[in-house]
């Protein structure tokens, strides 16, 4: 039997206690209107679906219908804000351990899928929506580029369990032609083979790292300490532009910079 990871439904169905269930939705993508702080809010998250149709997506793996569930919730939410001033954030719960992989998944178009919840995040975020992304377990491949990579300000719980990658070690192992041995070796040498959240947090991706004591089963201090983070991240994304920049600046992204200014000499 497959094993999956609860963190994201945990800290979905924690942080949105309170909230009105959106419905209309795949099984496994869970999405619920209410606040945070003072602020409305629509809570989202990917989650494992034993019974899912395609079963490369019953782990919690981003799949077809994860990617265009995920679009239309961030859609419906765009609408229903259209004329308000006061646009809801959007809170990305992340706990993602790859996109679907298989050849229907392929063949049906899971890029198009993606690329749908993408462009959903990023137009809301464009359109005035804060949208914070909370890293509360994997965070990996595809699956974090549809969930949650659009985020004006990224938050991590830190524990060993929350890990951010291109893909898992056993498949960077592969395609390195290296051990998973080898491979973590290299990672402490050079932040952006890691998995870890400081190695991450060195790119300058994050905007802030938060612990909690019980990380599985949420206390009520842990979501106390967490919509707080929460709600600052929001003002400080309300406060800042919507795009991208407040990533950039970080000694070990030092070459993308250097990258974007002659791009902008050139062009």
């Amino acid at each position: 039997m497959s094993s999956y990871s609860t963190r994201g439904l945990k800290w979905f169905n924690a942080l949105a206690a309170n909230a009105v269930e959106v419905t209309g939705l795949p099984t496994s993508v869970k999405a619920a209107d209410g606040t945070m702080g003072d602020q409305p809010a629509r809570f989202l998250a990917v989650v494992a679906d034993p019974d899912n149709r395609f079963p490369r997506a019953r782990n919690g793996e981003v799949g077809l219908l994860e990617g265009w569930g995920l679009a239309h919730a961030v859609d419906t939410a765009i609408e229903l804000d259209r004329q308000s001033e006061n646009k809801r954030a959007l809170i990305a719960i992340i706990d993602v351990p790859s996109q679907a992989y298989g050849r229907r998944e392929e063949a049906l178009g899971i890029h198009q899928a993606l690329a749908g919840a993408v462009d959903a995040y990023a137009r809301a975020r464009l359109a005035g929506h804060p949208v914070i992304g909370l890293l509360v377990g994997k965070a990996m491949s595809g699956a974090f580029l549809a969930h949650g990579y659009q985020a004006n300000r990224l938050i991590a719980l830190r524990d060993p369990g929350v890990m951010v990658h291109a893909m898992g070690k056993a498949s960077a192992a592969r395609v390195t032609l290296r051990s998973v041995e080898e491979l973590e070796k290299l990672a402490a040498s050079i932040p952006p083979m890691a998995y870890d959240i400081d190695s991450y947090a060195g790119l300058g991706l994050l905007w802030e790292t938060l612990s909690v004591s019980q990380i599985e089963e949420p206390s009520a201090a842990d979501i106390r300490a967490v919509q707080e983070c929460l709600t600052a991240a929001v003002k400080d994304a309300q406060a800042g532009g919507n795009d991208l920049s407040s990533r950039l600046g970080a000694p070990n992204r030092s070459a993308s910079s250097k990258v974007r200014e002659l791009l902008r000499a050139q062009w």
